[in-house]
């Protein structure tokens, strides 16, 4: 047994607390390597005759990744507290692994040697709206999805979709635009609208804040911003806006103030000035984001600032009932900010989403006292590597989802934004090689996984695009440029997540298990009553998936096309698919 790789930590995607008094528990051993796994456990005050009273109870293998296997376990302490430590055999020998290390037999003396978690508070277990779990969303980039009032265009738009979007370029984008193609999105299916910033600022994206408080003129007025919400709400849909408070536009008052008087400006502490006078070329000498002049970093450590950025967070909250903020650069601003603007949003809507958009490993932002959920893009690369770019292996990609999966407590899984293109990629099809068949694997993945999923704009209607800005088009508003077959693979999709909670977030997870050479995924949810599979044939050839289970004298629904249901007469039930085709079954 290889004693280095057994790892345990009692807090985070280790040890955490759920709102129904259970206690989740992981190991962590080195793949292959141990073959059973029990929890010894016991309250730590709990003494008789000299002995501290103990049980045992088997742990499952929950999966596997390239180096490791994870092994699960659900206990509910009466008295709300725990030590624990962990049997594990290898098929040659036992041993016990606690906090202070490996023993030939478990320590009965002293309830030190354990982990310990000291007692489930309620106010420390991961809390996030139950609502989010059943949302679809549909991000939007504002300036470009449609043009319903001419009258707002800014100086120089040009006609809708006449020429390549560029960093500089304007077409007239704006809220109207939206209200009057609810229509669409209801249609399609979609329960929440993310927005990418809305407020007044210098360039088409608007993540270069002139004025937190006003909605940019060329997407209406606070009037029309107020109708949309009620528009929304009116057809089930969530609205959740964007918030840059790591970093302001080169024209925000307060930094402006700072250009014009240098040292002697009261708001010079507001930013992060390394010297004076400010320069911009050829690097700043003061922090931005990346290194890019027109953002300078704010110092969300100054009481003023602090105030200012809680204030926009509260206000539209407070004024226009919006249901979540995306909080643009999350990983930049302090934790100790991230706490407070939490307490303050949820003070006056305690269902309020909050979204950190982070792109690597976040346990830190995700442990009930900053966000709900961060934009899930270890999960989009995976899904890229294989199907797009076909670079990873069908065993390769179930390994490295499975170690996407363990990265978080499974009650924050439930909530990850998941998504497989923004205005910072490039578009699904064009990643894909334009390969539609292979867009609707990605999406067939997308639509049946946990967490809560997101499309970007016309990603349903086949749009093209590559990095940053030629993702960023004018919606296709023609039919006849739409792929109508893409959209309604798409929408069939969301019809029936919302219609089966198990293509959603209920049941448990698991991986079929790939060989090195299978060229089809498969995985299942069940919630011991029923289990739904999903299965997606990789390869450009035609195969015959066995599935790897005894399945006789059950009666398999194909949740794709309803009327096929059949009763399994033999050992071997084996499933055809089509060249980069899929089935979704339940039983």
């Amino acid at each position: 047994m290889l004693r280095e790789a057994v790892y345990h930590r009692p807090k985070d995607n280790y040890a955490y607390a759920c709102a129904n008094n259970e206690l989740h528990i992981r190991l962590r051993t080195k793949r292959d390597d141990v073959g059973e796994v029990q929890l010894i456990h016991g309250d730590p005050y709990d003494w008789r005759n000299g002995q501290w009273q103990t049980q045992t109870i088997p742990m499952s293998k929950s999966g596997s990744d390239q180096l490791f296997d994870y092994w699960f376990v659900s206990v509910q302490p009466p008295f709300r507290r725990l030590r624990y430590g962990f049997l594990l055999n290898d098929g040659t020998e036992t041993i016990c692994f606690t906090e202070k290390g490996f023993y030939s037999e478990p320590p009965t003396n002293d309830v030190a040697y354990y982990f310990c978690f000291p007692f489930m508070n309620k106010i420390d277990i991961f809390n996030a709206p139950e609502w989010v779990k059943n949302t679809v969303w549909y991000q939007i980039f504002p300036e470009r999805f449609a043009n319903g009032n001419i009258k707002n265009n800014p100086k120089d738009t040009l006609p809708w979709g006449s020429t390549e979007p560029s960093p500089t370029n304007f077409f007239g984008g704006d809220m109207e635009g939206v209200i009057q193609n609810i229509d669409y999105l209801k249609d399609l299916g979609v329960s929440g609208i993310y927005f990418t910033p809305i407020f007044k600022a210098h360039s088409n994206h608007k993540y270069d804040t002139i004025d937190y408080l006003e909605i940019d003129p060329q997407f209406g007025s606070k009037v029309t911003f107020r109708k949309l919400i009620e528009v929304c709400h009116s057809n089930g849909i969530k609205v959740m806006l964007d918030a840059v408070f790591n970093h302001s536009g080169f024209y925000f008052p307060q930094f402006q103030d700072v250009l014009k008087h240098g040292e002697k400006s009261r708001y010079k502490n507001w930013f992060h000035i390394n010297e004076f006078p400010l320069i911009t070329e050829p690097k700043p000498n003061y922090d931005t984001f990346a290194f890019t002049p027109f953002m300078p970093k704010l110092n969300t450590e100054n009481p003023e600032v602090k105030e200012y950025l809680l204030e926009v967070g509260r206000y539209w909250v407070r004024e226009f009932n919006i249901d979540g903020w995306r909080l643009d650069v999350a990983n930049e601003v302090d934790h100790a900010f991230w706490r407070d603007f939490r307490k303050e949003v949820k003070a006056i809507k305690p269902d309020l989403y909050i979204l950190g958009e982070i792109w690597h490993d976040s346990m830190p932002w995700l442990r009930g006292d900053q966000f709900d959920a961060v934009m899930n893009y270890p999960f989009t690369t995976n899904i890229l590597n294989l199907f797009a770019k076909q670079k990873i292996t069908v065993k390769e990609f179930v390994d490295n989802m499975t170690g996407v999966v363990h990265m978080y407590p499974k009650n924050v899984n439930d909530f990850a934004f998941n998504l497989v293109g923004s205005h910072d990629t490039p578009r699904i099809l064009t990643e894909c090689g334009e390969d539609i068949e292979r867009v609707k694997q990605v999406f067939t993945l997308l639509l049946t996984f946990i967490g809560t999923p997101c499309l970007y704009y016309g990603d349903e209607i086949g749009m093209t695009g590559g990095q940053d800005p030629f993702c960023r088009k004018c919606m296709e508003w023609d039919k006849e440029k739409q792929n109508v077959d893409l959209f309604e693979h798409i929408q069939k999709l969301i019809h029936l997540r919302k219609e089966n909670p198990l293509l959603a977030n209920t049941g448990e997870l698991f991986f079929i298990p790939a060989g090195p050479e299978d060229t089809s995924l498969a995985f299942a949810k069940s919630d011991g009553t029923k289990t739904v599979m999903v299965i997606l044939n990789t390869s450009n050839e035609n195969v015959e998936y066995a599935v790897p289970f005894n399945l006789t004298g059950k009666t398999i629904t194909n949740l794709w096309n309803r009327e096929e249901k059949t009763k399994v007469t033999s050992d071997l039930l084996t499933i055809p698919l089509q060249s980069k085709g899929f089935a979704i079954i339940e039983y």
